[in-house]
Order: C-alpha cells, then sequence, then structure tokens
C-alpha cells in the first residue's frame, strides 16, 4: 500500500500539470499567472477564451497601482467564511423549487454520510460477531476479496456516465435508481454469513454507489450549497460511530439495517427531487 501511495505521488508531480486557482493567484496580486492559467484549463479543453491580462486589469484594477491588490491571509480566510453568510445561502432558496431541492439535496448528504460508514466502517465488527462459529478468513482470501470488490466499482461509474443523459432516466433516474438498489443490497447482506455471499453483495454495493450536487445550484452559490451539503455529510459521519456503538450490542445486524434505511430514506428524498438537470446548464 505504501509503494503503491508513492508511485501515485510520482505521478502526481511527474505525468499531470495542475494548474493553481486562478482565485488564488489574483487574491495574491498575481494577474498574468491567473490569465495564463485560464487559457491553460481552455486549451486542455479544446476551446478558446477572451481573457487577457489588460481586460482583467481594467476590471479589477492593475496591481503595479492599486497597492492593496494583494490579500492578506486573515482577508483570504474570511473571504472563505463569507461564503456561508446569510446572502449566499439566501439565493439557494430564492425559490420554492429550488429551496425544496437545496433540502432535499441536504438531507440526502447527510443520510448517505451516515449510512455508509455504518456499513462500510463497522463491516469488520459485523463479520467477526456474525461468524463466530465460522473459520477465520485466510488473509489472502480477505484481500483478493477486497480487489474484486474495489475493481467491481468502476463499471458502475463508467455506467453512470452514459444513463445520466438517457431520455426518461437522467441524473435523477440514475441516482434515485443506484440508491435503491444499495439500500436493498445491505438489507440482503445479513441473509447469510456464507463468504461468498457476502462478497457479492459487497460487491453490488460498490457498483451501484453514485451522488450528484453540484450541477443543482447557481454558479455563483454553488461553492456554499455543496460546502454546507459535505459538512451536514461529515458531521453525521462523526455520528455513525455512536449510532453503531449502541446499536450493535444486542444486535450485530443493526448497524447494518440503519444503515440500508438511511440509503432506502435518501432514495425517497431524490424521487422528490423538482429538478432535473440533463441536458440543462445551470447559471
Amino acid at each position: 500500500m505504501g509503494a503503491l501511495t508513492f508511485l501515485m505521488f510520482v505521478c502526481r508531480f511527474f505525468f499531470f500539470h495542475l494548474y493553481e486557482s486562478p482565485k488564488y493567484l489574483l487574491s495574491r496580486g498575481r494577474q498574468a499567472e491567473a490569465v495564463a492559467t485560464v487559457h491553460g484549463i481552455a486549451y486542455a479543453n479544446k476551446r478558446k477564451t477572451w481573457l487577457t491580462e489588460e481586460i482583467l486589469n481594467d476590471i479589477g484594477g492593475d496591481p503595479a497601482v492599486v497597492s492593496d491588490a494583494k490579500l492578506s491571509t486573515a482577508q483570504i480566510i474570511g473571504r472563505q467564511l463569507g461564503k456561508f453568510s446569510k446572502e449566499r445561502i439566501a439565493p439557494l432558496f430564492v425559490t420554492r423549487r429550488l429551496g425544496i431541492m437545496t433540502c432535499l439535496i441536504w438531507f440526502c448528504w447527510a443520510t448517505i454520510g451516515m449510512g455508509y460508514p455504518l456499513f462500510n466502517a463497522f463491516l469488520p465488527q459485523y463479520l467477526q460477531n456474525a461468524g463466530k462459529n465460522i473459520a477465520p478468513t485466510p488473509n489472502n482470501i480477505v484481500y483478493r476479496n477486497y480487489a474484486i470488490t474495489s475493481i467491481v466499482g468502476i463499471p458502475g461509474s463508467i455506467i453512470a456516465y452514459f444513463t445520466v443523459d438517457i431520455k426518461y432516466i437522467g441524473r435523477k433516474g440514475t441516482i434515485a435508481v443506484s440508491t435503491l438498489l444499495t439500500g436493498i443490497i445491505l438489507f440482503l447482506f445479513t441473509l447469510s454469513s456464507n463468504s461468498n455471499y457476502q462478497l457479492t453483495m459487497t460487491s453490488l454495493e460498490a457498483f451501484f454507489q453514485n451522488i450528484i450536487t453540484p450541477e443543482v445550484f447557481p454558479a455563483p452559490n454553488r461553492g456554499t450549497g455543496t460546502g454546507i451539503a459535505s459538512c451536514l455529510n461529515r458531521i453525521c459521519g462523526l455520528c455513525a460511530p455512536i449510532v453503531a456503538v449502541n446499536a450493535g450490542k444486542n444486535n450485530p445486524n443493526a448497524p447494518v439495517y440503519a444503515a440500508g434505511s438511511l440509503i432506502i430514506a435518501a432514495f425517497v428524498a431524490m424521487c422528490c427531487f423538482p429538478i432535473e438537470t440533463r441536458g440543462k446548464q445551470r447559471l
């Protein structure tokens, strides 16, 4: 694992060129580098951009003339925290339809944030309790099963890439169906302690994991909406151990049942999404 991580580290620096954020460069008064980054991104996507350093200076001021073009670290942090101000959150509820969509998205992130840790993080605990009378699985079989589960998850994302643009399925149908099947599989997982059966269920669970959020929110407030969703996801993930410890004392299946119920709840919320983004461009 360490060797593989080091290999990825080397590839990151020598085989991929990642551009610095134009927003960060502008905050440091480095207009020329920001323009070069935008042109580089446009070239990588086979697009053209009209942005030049002269146009940028006309809009935001020439850093050679404006003395306070560079922001301090405190100002940068203040701007980041400003994303969660009332002025940034209010546009997410500017219409009834968008407000309902925002609440449902946050609800899905919260339930999934607790549901997946309940299953994945506490799977070893479940297997230990459920398989007390079964001979221990050899390490080579354990790692083989982990590899199979990880590999099986790859085609699911590829298939979702095509289904999100299919008429009558779209983003909403893809995420709802995959979430429903994931919830059902979690319930089926507890029916047998046979290792091959459990491998099949975990592989299917990995295959159907999908979620979509950012394109739903208006672009100026996308970072705020997605950031709050991610925050709720992490908070609920932190609560997952508390639920698992208390629920698993009397019944080792309880955390898995709870995880399945949360995923099914997310599926119901997804079916109520009032916005379908297939073939549409959010602004």
